[in-house]
């Protein structure tokens, strides 16, 4: 997840050349990851540590970690900082875009580590993903596309020893969805396989909007299409265009719980040397 983070965030910067990434000539290193990094770690801690979302610890982690220069959304950065200052995490997520709370793609750019921990209970993984989604998207579109994310992790993860067809990852999130646009998006994607990446991105979306339903769809389609091709998935995003880190973060986190780093027979995983590119980790992540 975090390497396709990094490597994506890189095609925000001047003179960097999809062209070149295609022929197989990525950027050179460092790559920093972002806030969907960041926040990704802080889920897979809590996770790790404890074996289930505890809301308010999350809330406390997310804002005593967040760090505004990785790439932040402004309504999350409010949040965060508002919870920093003592407010209850429900009262300040709640009260985003007028009560209505945020729809935006942050939920599901950070929860791919979660569904995979559950590859053999996609159940529970929905519903932690739920939990987690909620400390700062309380927008059932946001809250959706993050349970639909954290499934399609752990089907991915699940199916790593044996194989999983495009339309069955697909349909691994079907009773998951909630009507909505977000909902939409995810079923139209499935008439979409086999199809080019920029007619998907066109008819999905491309993250441009910051929206759940503007970025899940195109993130399963890729997810789908790509399971077995880390670097062919990680690409097609960043050749979308729009949010290229985070279609870059979802997308890489489902495909690697399916191929793991290196290859391995046909399936391409996370290339060796895109890993050492990518910034270290920080240390709590993995110390928990």
């Amino acid at each position: 997840m975090s390497v396709g983070d990094a490597l994506g965030a890189q095609f925000f910067v001047p003179g960097r050349s999809v062209p070149d990434l295609l022929a197989g000539r990525p950027p050179a290193a460092p790559w920093p990851w972002t806030d969907d990094t960041e926040m990704a770690c802080s889920v897979y801690s809590e996770i790790r540590g404890r074996g289930h979302i505890d809301q308010d610890a999350l809330a406390a982690v997310f804002a005593d970690r967040c760090e505004p220069y990785r790439g932040y959304g402004a309504g999350t950065v409010v949040v965060l900082h508002e919870i920093r200052d003592g407010r209850p995490w429900a009262q300040a997520a709640g009260a985003a875009f007028g009560g209505g709370g945020s729809w935006g793609n942050g939920a599901a750019m950070r929860v791919a580590p979660l569904g995979a921990y559950f590859a053999d209970d996609p159940d529970r993984a929905a519903t932690e993903a739920a939990l987690s989604a909620e400390v700062t998207h309380r927008h059932p579109e946001a809250i959706v596309g993050a349970m639909v994310i954290a499934v399609a992790a752990a089907h991915a993860a699940a199916t790593r020893e044996t194989s999983c067809t495009p339309s069955g990852l697909l349909q691994s999130v079907e009773p998951y969805l909630v009507d909505g646009r977000t909902a939409d998006g995810i079923r139209r994607a499935r008439n979409l396989l086999g199809r080019p990446v920029a007619e998907a991105a066109y008819k999905l979306g491309n993250g441009a909007a910051v929206s759940a339903q503007d970025t899940v769809p195109f993130t399963l389609w890729a997810a789908a299409t790509f399971l077995t091709d880390y670097p062919s998935a990680i690409t097609a995003c960043i050749e979308a265009g729009g949010d290229a880190d985070t279609t870059a973060a979802i997308v890489g986190g489902i495909v690697a719980a399916h191929t793991g780093i290196g290859q391995r027979d046909e399936i391409r995983g996370v290339p060796e040397y895109w890993l050492a590119a990518r910034e270290p980790l920080p240390p709590w992540s993995t110390t928990s």
